[in-house]
């Protein structure tokens, strides 16, 4: 057979059932790139980056791998359909997949569940000899892989830096969380030296930024401080994500500030203790946010968030007292999402149990709009009290405050107009009710 395989990262549809389109894609994910170096150098790779470039439906490629992510899952499913009109052979997996996999696999030949490291020479081996399984999935023994193929998408519309991965998994049990559900609390962390390895590689190509993707990097506080001073050797600035209560530990703050770390981003979730009890995130006291993220802009790293609205100690009152929580800890990348039962989560299991699902078309569900039945509020209150909210905090006298005014934009001025610009157009998304996301 003819061995070329296109790798696709699908984008979302927007409420109207447009394709989301970006001129240029900052957050490149890390996926595609991995499973290219994972494929055998006798196969032609190549990857469409749909938020900034057309899906070639045409391709000669006999093998099509969709990474579904979040609410483009729907569109992933509209490509397989598209493709095995074609004659391909589709293969799923991401996130959103390997929790419906059974569902995934009426669109496709076979999905991949979970980790792909340690099954996917398999699945290309059984596709060469006509024997493909419905479904492959293998618990990795190693978080190991070779350099990813970043060379297939520098020619693409990127941003000025690229992924690296430490870490995958997380020990925490949050409700909603799809990496708690597929990892049940184990944490893979990667050898220190290969780490380093793909960051020289970033490096070498050029650019002088990365992101550092791990799901709960403050679990190995010996790791992150050995990690932090190899980085400071190499010369690059960073950004990842983080628990906040790295606020507390000023010796590692300052650590990853001199290594190179401008931005963390924080799952906060809500600024409400009764909601994160719900969430099984009793660990994260919201009375200490503020002292936390104010200690972590006093080194100069700059803070995004992520927070869900419709808990169960969300109030109308509480969701709109969030936007002034953001203006006042000057938060200069904030997104929101509606919490949502996402099939395959603990929350779904426990909002079916009490019949509080509301909407059960699983495929409409995107994060704008309430599906369950919220404690304090009706459904329909939930999702204008989350687009209110979202209005209030991207005004532009809020945008100003929390970029152009920030008490550092003097000493980084062309960082927080590129921030400007970001909650400019997130502020353009909004007002046509899409959700920015991390694309």
């Amino acid at each position: 057979m003819n061995k070329k395989i296109l790798f696709i990262q699908p984008t979302p549809y927007d409420s109207s059932g447009k394709l989301i389109k970006k001129k240029k894609l900052y957050f490149v994910g890390l996926a595609l790139p991995l499973l290219a170096a994972l494929t055998p150098p006798d196969w032609e790779s190549s990857i469409c980056l749909e938020t900034i470039e057309d899906v070639p439906l045409d391709t000669d490629a006999d093998v099509i791998a969709i990474s579904s992510m979040g609410h483009a899952v729907i569109r992933t499913i509209d490509l397989a359909k598209a493709f095995k009109k074609r004659g391909k052979t589709v293969i799923l997996g991401g996130y959103m997949v390997s929790l419906m996999p059974e569902e995934a696999k009426k669109y496709c030949d076979c999905v991949v569940i979970g980790d792909a490291e340690e099954v996917w020479h398999g699945v290309l081996n059984d596709i060469i000899s006509g024997d493909i399984k419905p479904y492959y999935q293998k618990t990795l023994s190693k978080l190991t892989y070779p350099l990813p193929r970043f060379d297939l998408i520098l020619n693409k519309k990127i941003g000025d830096f690229l992924p690296v991965q430490a870490g995958r998994g997380c020990p925490n049990v949050c409700s909603f969380c799809s990496v708690y559900c597929l990892y049940k609390t184990k944490y893979y962390r990667r050898d220190i030296e290969d780490v380093i390895r793909d960051i020289k590689h970033i490096k070498s190509l050029g650019f002088k930024k990365f992101l550092l993707l791990d799901d709960n990097i403050l679990s190995d506080r010996a790791y992150t401080m050995k990690l932090c001073k190899e980085i400071e050797k190499l010369n690059m600035k960073w950004l990842s994500q983080c628990s906040v209560k790295i606020g507390e530990d000023d010796e590692l703050l300052k650590i990853a500030a001199k290594s190179g770390c401008v931005a963390l981003s924080f799952g906060l979730e809500s600024i409400s203790q009764e909601s994160l009890n719900s969430m099984q995130k009793a660990w994260a006291d919201p009375s200490t946010y503020s002292r936390l993220l104010k200690n972590i802009r006093k080194q100069g790293i700059d803070l995004s968030t992520e927070m869900v609205v419709g808990a169960e100690g969300d109030t109308l009152e509480s969701i709109r007292a969030t936007a002034k929580f953001i203006e006042d800890n000057k938060v200069v990348v904030p997104r929101f999402y509606i919490l949502t039962p996402i099939p395959g989560t603990a929350f779904f299991k426990e909002m079916e149990e009490q019949n509080r699902i509301c909407n059960q078309d699983i495929y409409s569900y995107n994060g704008t709009e309430a599906v369950h039945k919220p404690k304090n509020m009706t459904p329909q209150q939930l999702t204008r009290a989350y687009w209110e909210l979202y209005n209030e905090v991207f005004t532009i006298k809020s945008i100003v405050k929390r970029t152009l005014f920030h008490n550092d934009f003097y000493k980084r001025p062309v960082m927080y107009l590129f921030y400007f610009g970001i909650n400019l157009f997130y502020r353009y998304q909004i007002k046509h009710q899409i959700t920015p996301n991390i694309i």
